[in-house]
């Protein structure tokens, strides 16, 4: 059985583990030296409890289950740092290769979108490294649409890589905007 359910500090170790083959031999991520466990809890406590930070698991959605590892991750972020911006947010997700392809990651993606539309950010954007058929069709799935290309802007692997932006509309702007409230104080909100 998956469970799904909020990262604790104690997943930073799981989480880094996913990423870090992501990291060294893929090109999801621009990164070229894989974190370890205390910058990505310290990158999970940056978020300062407002952008969620969601697992999957295998043996249930219990952070005390003993048989439950995770097995992949998805969180959002700041879009940009500028203030006007706060009511945007980039989403994100990673997967072990044992669980990819397999659903856990429309699970994890439903579940963020979910909570992000509760807590009412007005748009998500993921970032999406070309070509990457597979994640494109998880974001249009959960329902991001295709906004745009960066052409050639990350070298990694001996290659130019295209960056395309998809975005998803979680709550209709208003004016004034309402301020999108703490996942630390819902948790996880499913649709």
């Amino acid at each position: 059985m998956i469970g799904i359910r909020a990262a604790t500090s104690d997943d930073a170790g799981a989480i880094a583990a996913i990423y870090a083959p992501h990291v060294l031999t893929g090109t999801a991520s621009f990164e070229i030296e894989p974190p370890e466990k205390a910058e990505m809890r310290k990158r999970m406590h940056a978020s300062e409890g407002l952008y969620p930070w969601i697992v999957a698991t295998t043996g249930g959605a219990s952070a005390n289950d003993p048989d439950a590892g995770v097995i992949g991750y998805a969180y959002a972020g700041k879009f940009r740092d500028r203030p006007a911006y706060r009511y945007v947010c980039e989403t994100s997700i990673y997967l072990t290769d044992a669980s990819s392809g397999s659903g856990v990651g429309r699970l994890l993606y439903e579940a963020l979108v979910g909570t992000l539309r509760a807590q009412g950010f007005i748009h998500a954007i993921g970032t999406i490294t070309l070509p990457n058929d597979r994640s494109i069709r998880l974001h249009e799935a959960v329902g991001f649409r295709r906004q745009g290309v960066y052409r050639e802007v990350g070298f990694k692997h001996g290659q130019w890589i295209d960056v395309g932006f998809w975005q998803c509309e979680l709550n209709e702007p208003r004016v004034p905007p309402v301020e999108p409230r703490k996942f630390a104080d819902m948790g996880i909100v499913r649709d």
